[in-house]
This record gives C-alpha cells, structure tokens and sequence, in this order.
C-alpha cells in the first residue's frame, strides 16, 4: 500500500528554478528509490491478489508450507518497511529543493505548492481509477505541512521527526491500554467488542465485496468499490500520517546536515544504523510477532494493539537500518549494481503506477483475472521479474528522455508548462 517518489530534486541557477539534468542527479538516492521499489511491490503483492484491508493483518494463519514461510517472511522483513523508506526520501527530496533554492536566492514556496498539488491529483486517479493502495495522496497532503519546516536546523528536524514517527506508535499503544482497561469487567468488556465490531463493519462487508467485485466485476464496479475503499484508507492518515511526517523530517535531516550527500563524513551515524537501529528493530519486531503474528481487522484487545505499536515501532528502527546498510552497499561493493538500478529510481512514480496498472490487470477480473489464485510463494518470483522488467526499460526509456512519463508530467503541471523530453534539448525555465 505505498508507494513511492521521488528523484525531484530541482536544479537552481541564479535565474530560474527547473528540473535537475540527468547527469546531476545524486546516484545513490535513485538506486536506494529503485530498491525500495523492489519491497513496495513485495509488499503490495498480497493485496493486488486478495483483500486490500486484510494485507495488512500479519501472517495469514490458513497459509502451510512454503506459502506460510513466505508469508511471514515478507511480513517480518518487508511490510511497513518500505513506505517509510520511500518517506524518508521523499524529505530527502525536499531539502535539496530548499537547499538549491536558498543558494540561488530565490523563492520556492509557489512552485513547491503546484508541485504537491500536481502529485496529489495523480494520486487521487491512481486511487481511484487503478488501485485504492495508494500512498501518493498521504504523501501529498502531509507534503503542504513540510513548508513549515523550511527554516528549521538540521538537528531539531531530527528530534522532531523522531517524536512524530513515535507518536503513532504511541497511540496506538494507548488505544490498547484503554481495550485492557476495558477488558477488567464482562460489561466493559462487552461493550467494547461490540463498539470494535460496529466500528469494523463497514471494512469487513469491504472485504467481502473485494473477493467478489475484483474477482469476476466489471471494471465500472471496481472504481465504485475503490472509493469506499479509498474513504477508509483516508480515514488512516489520522494513524499513519504522523509515521510518514516523522520520516520526511528525518530525510530533510541527514540533507541539512550533509550526512546522506557524504555519508563518509558521518560514521557513527551510519554506524549506528546499521549495528543499533536495525538490531533494536529486528527486536522490536520479533517482540511484535511473539506477541501476536495475526491481528484480525475485527479484534482489537491490549495485546494485538500492543504487538501493532511495536510493530510499528520496529518498522521505522528497521528501515533506518535498512537505509545504513543499503548506503554502505552502493557506495562500496555494490556500486555496480547500484548505478544498474538508478535509472528505475529516477522513474520511481513511473514505475510504482506502472506496478499497479500491470498486477491489477492480471489478477482483476477485467483483466487477466487471476485474483486469489497465484499462490503466496509466487508472490516473490513475480515481482522480481516484473521488477527486472521495469529496470530494464527505465534503461532503454532515460537513454532517449529526460524523464519518465509521469516525471514529465509531474513536472509539466508544477512548472506550467510542458517540460522537453528529448535528451538533446534543454529544460523550460519555470
């Protein structure tokens, strides 16, 4: 359910302000975008191919074997991992706007809102024309509130960053702390589970109508089921909207201070990344998982509320770790495969719709019509080959265009102007 973004640094000179040239592009950002592209599509597999609401309830408990493995694999590892991932480099994008902008000495602020609103109408049509998972309307309604930010030091974005990530999982902790209260008295207790139960109706009667619409409906009855669904997924931003905020503060963060732009000047950081945030994560997680591996979307009690707030918890330490390690790769052994993956980073909003638009055309009904039938296993082979199959053509495509085709009309719309395409010619001031 998330989803991506995005190489939009913007190059500044002391006249205008407009898309950065290919050959300024920071490498490593675009390959670390292409890899995290690699786990969005791991981790919305399950949803392209059943229930979108019940993807994100743990490890599925009819799965055996070789099914149930993966499952759990991908749920340990993958889930909630990416999309802060591509949340910290969306901050990441932002700061190197600002930083460009405030060495040319010009102002941003106009062009900024046209670029959020442009990426907000995109991902209201992906949500509601192609597939409810969205993430692109949270990252465009929380993009606005990054305005505030702008004149905020590097040290205090990351405290900050830091306390709105914890503050998601903190409520929901608190959330479980008032079902264990309510759990002291059967009347309590009662009244609770059926508060839970009427408040969840609305998702399972989703649920029910998802494994039939996606499966065998028309495409016309799959959009009307999309926007109940994309009502319910707004309804989460209250929830989930301070873990991606906290996230885009932390990548303006290791901008502002130069950590990520020269991650050899900052060792301890990087090395707690990857020898402190990623163990504390992978603990935090096992504890999570401990506790209660499947959280049903009709249960809420203090101990699956507890197992989802360490979840939570262990996702974000799990995904700076991931972030330690993957620039430690790229920058060392793995460059070659890095600079492999950069041009499908540089197409990263391509290519994440370009995810949507290919598994719901094979697995819904008014495509291919696979929905609930590729078992769990071949979830991974599927996408690392249509994963490869985009990094291939993201090749092909940049060795003739400036950008990817939403790229260019993402740009497009946030300079009001369409921007040229062809490698030879040079950008449109803004």
């Amino acid at each position: 359910m998330a989803p991506p973004i995005h190489g939009t640094e913007l190059e500044v000179t002391a006249a205008n302000l407009a898309p950065i040239a290919p050959n300024e592009r920071i490498t490593l950002l675009d390959a670390i975008r292409a890899f995290a592209l690699l786990g969005i599509l791991l981790m919305n597999m399950e949803a392209f191919n059943g229930p979108l609401f019940l993807s994100a309830s743990g490890l599925d408990p009819a799965l055996t074997g070789v099914d149930r493995l993966v499952d759990g694999l991908i749920y340990f590892f993958v889930q909630g991992k990416f999309f802060t991932l591509f949340s910290l480099l969306f901050g990441m994008g932002f700061a190197v706007i600002v930083q460009r902008a405030e060495a040319a000495g010009r102002p941003f602020a106009l062009l900024y809102l046209r670029r959020s609103v442009a990426l907000l109408v995109i991902g209201l049509a992906h949500a509601l024309l192609v597939w409810s998972g969205d993430v692109l309307v949270t990252y465009a309604l929380l993009s606005f509130l990054l305005l505030a930010f702008q004149p905020v030091p590097a040290r205090w974005l990351a405290w900050l960053g830091g306390a709105a990530y914890l503050a998601a999982p903190a409520m929901m902790f608190g959330i479980a702390l008032i079902a264990g209260l309510m759990s002291l008295s059967p009347e309590s207790a009662a009244s609770w589970d059926q508060a839970i139960a009427k408040g969840t109706g609305d998702v399972r009667a989703i649920v029910d109508d998802a494994s039939r619409i996606y499966a065998a409906g028309s495409y016309a009855e799959a959009v009307q089921l999309r926007v109940r669904e994309f009502g319910i997924m707004v309804n989460n931003i209250f929830l989930f909207g301070p873990m991606v905020l906290g996230m885009f503060l932390l990548g303006a963060a290791m901008v502002r201070s130069g950590a990520i732009l020269q991650p050899a000047s900052r060792p301890r950081l990087f090395g707690f990344l990857r020898w402190g945030a990623l163990p504390l994560g992978l603990l935090a997680m096992g504890g999570s998982f401990a506790m209660e591996s499947h959280t049903p979307i009709d249960r809420l009690d203090f101990r699956s509320g507890s197992a989802q707030a360490l979840g939570m918890l262990g996702s974000g330490l799990m995904c700076l770790g991931y972030l330690g390690w993957l620039v430690a790769f790229f920058k060392g052994p793995g460059a070659r495969l890095g600079a492999w993956l950069a041009p499908a980073g540089r197409m990263a909003l391509t290519n994440y719709l370009m995810q949507s638009v290919v598994c719901t055309l094979v697995f819904y009904g008014y495509g291919l019509g696979w929905y609930g039938q590729l078992p769990r296993a071949w979830h991974v082979p599927f996408a690392l080959v249509l994963f490869v199959l985009q990094v291939l053509l993201a090749h092909v495509w940049l060795a003739r265009f400036r950008f990817g085709p939403m790229e260019w009309l993402w740009r497009s719309a946030t300079y009001l102007r369409p921007q040229p395409m062809r490698l030879r010619a040079q950008p449109v001031a803004g």
